[in-house]
């Protein structure tokens, strides 16, 4: 089930997202070096941003957020731009075949359509290899660093980006 986040899922999503960084990929980050896991709430449910997180057996087994970096556009053309964050999923429901990871993201792009988000900007790292051919066939497109937009909340540990149009 795929649903927004609530307070009481902090443990479970920071059970979730903690070893994929550290064990499985070898980033040296920690729940502190992220103070936006332990503010979900005022950090991604604000303005038209989102947390969803994939629950199975009530277990946090995949998360992924929105970030409102505000308008993008001018004059008449004001798109929303947001920063997609902190897309996780548990390496036992990843795959076509669970389509956890699948889910997550078009729930989150459609919310994110229907708030008034236009363009998507994401941040990762050239470690995670499966997400680049992932966020690719979603339709999202390599961008270079210099024309991410200023408010882009750009991680330190963010080598590649990608940029999605919701049209």
């Amino acid at each position: 089930m795929i649903r927004p986040f609530v307070p009481a899922d902090e443990q479970g999503v920071l059970g979730l997202i903690l070893p994929i960084q550290q064990q499985e990929f070898g980033v040296a980050v920690t729940a502190e070096d992220q103070p936006d896991l332990r503010a979900i709430p005022s950090w991604y449910q604000t303005g038209r941003g989102g947390f969803l997180v994939a629950e199975h057996e009530g277990r946090i087994v995949g998360t992924i957020a929105m970030k409102d970096i505000g308008d993008l556009g001018s004059g008449t053309d004001r798109r929303g731009g947001g920063a997609l964050r902190k897309m996780f999923v548990a390496a036992d429901y990843r795959g076509r075949e669970r389509g956890v990871a699948a889910a997550l993201l078009r729930s989150l792009l459609d919310a994110s359509r229907g708030n008034g988000i236009g363009t998507v900007y994401l941040g990762t790292t050239d470690r995670f290899l499966a997400a680049h051919r992932f966020y690719e066939r979603s339709g999202f497109r390599p961008v270079a660093v210099e024309d991410l937009p200023k408010r882009f909340p750009r991680m330190a540990v963010d080598t590649r980006f990608y940029v999605i149009d919701l049209g």
